[in-house]
């Protein structure tokens, strides 16, 4: 069965969409740690981040570069961190995480919120894109 982020590449499933090419998709996480909390993954789907194959790898966090950049434009916070766990979802992917301190690294901040809320945020982010990208 395919994961949850492969059914949200094929638009089955909906997400808070940021940006994307042929390649890789970023969009917000619905329990976000912090408002901005992102999900950066290639569309292939490949469970373990590791196992991506080099080009893959590079192409990954290349293309969240720009995406953190927008999110730190686009809400208030210190740093952009990024976080690989690899157990919630078997689809390689990364979290890009609005910070001010160590103490934001923790799942157990990640609350659910609304789609407005969502909708919001990631339209945020995405009028920042131009900018970081240029």
């Amino acid at each position: 069965m395919a994961s949850i982020f492969t059914q949200i590449v094929e638009g089955n499933l909906p997400c808070h969409k940021i940006c994307e090419n042929d390649s890789f998709l970023a969009f917000l996480d619905i329990n976000p740690i912090k408002p901005g909390h992102s999900l950066v993954i290639p569309k292939k789907e490949v469970d373990y981040l590791f196992d991506l194959e080099d080009d893959l790898y590079r192409g990954l966090m290349a293309f969240a570069k720009p995406v953190a950049e927008a999110i730190r434009a686009a809400v208030s916070c210190q740093r952009v961190g990024v976080i690989v766990a690899g157990y919630e979802v078997p689809h390689a992917h990364v979290h890009l995480i609005p910070t001010e301190s160590m103490a934001d690294f923790s799942f157990a901040l990640a609350r659910r919120a609304s789609d407005p809320d969502l909708a919001k945020v990631a339209e945020s982010i995405r009028q920042q894109l131009p900018r970081v990208q240029s």
